[in-house]
């Protein structure tokens, strides 16, 4: 299934893609895409609702994120070798882990709003998590049976602010609307691999980021097992698990950094694309 969020900011309705790619209204089955609904008992009550009867969503529509409430935006840093590699970083013994504020969570299609003067705001297409059932000590073995889907996550990063401004990496991740998150939520049934997903990125129509997911030093189920051993997962949590290569921090000899009015274009294959106009604060 392909979970969908729509409507106006703080507003959201529940939805769901029928084979044809049209959007389904789902609020009479559900209130919202949230933890409440994204274990394996409830998915499969949506499952077994036929598509063809729910109405259709006329006209245009945002698209929020494809998760409501979300609980904790985890984020994996320096999980690609290849982006280890562009950024100078040692390959790490364990996950790097770090946090985005709840915040900086937009749908797909909106605005990414950069800081007054910022001028080092970069970007990096991430696989995003859905946790679906609760996790606490689970091994790799299990862990992708805790997975209610996938979707794109843009860990958009304010480079100056992550490594200059005395602190953790939060500072540079955590900006509003610093977390486009979805289109979609793609349950773990059609998600065949998780570790074997095309993935890229575009700034204008120049293509910056092209990766896979092959390439994660730490794969999703050993990044749910330590992540679990150190606290609770629960549904409705978002991890974010990386990035490729072709950052604007890792381009030599000069980075080159989002301006505004520059247009991103996200794709992971099988989970949709994003695209995000970049604006400024005034």
């Amino acid at each position: 299934m392909k979970l969908v969020r729509y409507g106006a900011i703080g507003a959201e309705k529940p939805g769901m893609l029928d084979g044809a790619g049209l959007l389904r209204d789902l609020s009479a089955h559900v209130s919202d895409i949230n933890g409440d609904i994204l274990g394996d008992a409830a998915l499969e009550k949506l499952r077994a609702i036929d598509v063809e009867s729910l109405p259709i969503v006329d006209g245009e529509q945002r698209i929020g994120a494809c998760v409501g409430n979300i609980g904790k935006f985890l984020c994996i840093g320096l999980n690609y070798s290849d982006h280890a590699a562009e950024t100078g970083a040692e390959i790490p013994k364990h996950p790097i882990l770090f946090f985005k504020a709840n915040s900086a969570i937009v749908g797909a299609y909106d605005d990414v709003v950069m800081p007054r003067e910022s001028e080092k705001t970069d970007w990096e297409v991430e696989l995003g998590v859905v946790i679906g059932t609760k996790a606490k000590y689970v091994s790799k073995e299990n862990a992708l049976d805790h997975v209610a889907g996938y979707c794109i996550v843009n860990d958009v990063s304010e480079r100056h602010y992550q490594a200059n401004l005395t602190g953790q990496w939060t500072k540079g991740k955590s900006c509003d609307t610093f977390g486009p998150t979805g289109p979609w939520l793609v349950t773990r049934d059609e998600v065949a691999d998780p570790q074997n997903l095309a993935m890229s990125l575009d700034v204008n129509g120049k293509r910056m980021q092209t990766g896979s997911t092959a390439t994660m030093i730490f794969t999703v189920a050993e990044i749910i097992e330590h992540l679990s051993s150190l606290m609770t997962l629960h549904p409705g949590d978002v991890i974010t698990t990386g990035t490729p290569p072709g950052v604007g921090l890792g381009i030599k000899p000069t980075p080159v950094f989002l301006k505004k009015g520059d247009v991103m274009d996200l794709k992971i294959e099988g989970l949709g694309h994003q695209q995000q106009k970049v604006d400024q604060d005034a």
